[in-house]
């Protein structure tokens, strides 16, 4: 007698450059029975999630991929594969998470991607320039002040979908004088205040920023950088994915000490 079991995991990852790019891995044990004994092999396959991906809810409903992503990003949703994994159909339901898995999963996540480039402990030097409103930014004002950048554009999705959340920090913040929060993007300062109409963004935006991503060596978005009062930076990451902003309030509370 043979028994064929399979059990299925689904692990995303979000790569912010100009588009987003979606990775799932589906882990299957297949579980072999006979009058020998039983033995259990390991199958492991990796496929790219693209717009031809068929996710739905479990009522049947299909989502579009840019509101099945935006579900999944917000870390309170995942995907369940509905195929054996020698399927070549991809078809997923989107399944909401309870507060125990989520807690789970937020245990289990690695550290937060590092630029790369940016080294953290090391010093930062910061450079002049006036946002889309006017406000002049000036290292020597900045100076013994903690400082938050956020290099992003109008057209990348994940910069867009952390806007959210990276204004409820700031709002957490909006009474300290101590706490300056900078966006740098490449847009023209007219397409900047035209987007900030329907998106407002509570940073301080300073377009035409090619310069300066060149200068910090930026080779994807969003990128976020904490730098301390020291002017050594505190954290760094590049992408955007569910409890990717986790650490930052920790780590502006631990810089104000």
């Amino acid at each position: 007698m043979k028994k064929l079991f399979f059990l299925f995991s689904l692990a995303s990852s979000f790569i912010a450059n100009a588009q987003v790019s979606t990775n799932e891995t589906v882990t299957g044990t297949s579980t072999r029975t006979t009058a020998a004994g039983t033995t259990s092999t390991v199958i492991r396959r990796t496929t790219k999630i693209d717009s031809n991906t068929v996710v739905k809810d479990s009522a049947g409903t299909r989502y579009a991929y840019n509101d099945w992503q935006k579900l999944v990003r917000t870390g309170q949703y995942s995907l369940r594969s509905n195929n054996n994994l020698t399927d070549s159909a991809k078809e997923f339901t989107l399944v909401k998470r309870s507060a125990a898995d989520i807690a789970r999963v937020r245990m289990m996540m690695p550290p937060v991607d590092e630029t790369g480039v940016i080294k953290t402990n090391e010093s930062l030097e910061l450079f002049k320039a006036k946002d889309i409103n006017g406000y002049k930014i000036d290292p020597q004002s900045l100076k013994g002040k903690i400082v938050i950048l956020n290099f992003w554009f109008i057209k990348c999705e994940p910069c867009r979908q952390e806007i959210p959340e990276l204004n409820k920090i700031v709002a957490a913040y909006a009474n300290n004088p101590d706490v300056v929060f900078i966006g740098i993007a490449p847009d023209e300062k007219d397409k900047l205040k035209e987007f900030l109409k329907d998106n407002p963004f509570a940073y301080h935006i300073v377009g035409n920023g090619n310069d300066l991503a060149t200068k910090y060596r930026i080779t994807g978005y969003p990128t976020n950088v904490i730098i301390g009062k020291d002017g050594k930076v505190k954290l760094h990451s590049t992408g955007y994915g569910p409890y990717t902003l986790d650490s930052f309030s920790k780590t502006i509370d631990a810089a104000l000490k």
